[in-house]
């Protein structure tokens, strides 16, 4: 887990992939380090922010974004729709 103050987000899963993230850590999580399903997230999480800085942004962080600034939930079934067209 960070060691600055944490933040506050909400990731959304579906039933079936929450079940397997609650899985892997009882099955895996205090051999590989893990204190929580929350490092586990976070951990996985980073990896990826970092693979997308390397990808898109020569390797850089990206200049910090404010919380409120990204609105909050996932997207309306109709917002989707009009995504895919």
């Amino acid at each position: 887990m960070s060691k600055h103050k944490p933040a506050s987000f909400t990731p959304y899963f579906t039933q079936t992939d929450a079940d397997q993230v609650r899985a892997a850590f009882l099955a895996a999580g205090q051999a590989e380090g893990y204190r929580s399903v929350t490092d586990l997230i976070e951990a996985a999480v980073m990896r990826e922010v970092k693979r997308l800085q390397r990808k898109h942004n020569q390797g850089r962080k990206w200049d910090p974004v404010a919380p409120g600034a990204l609105r909050p939930g996932r997207r309306t079934l109709e917002e989707e729709k009009n995504r895919a067209l």
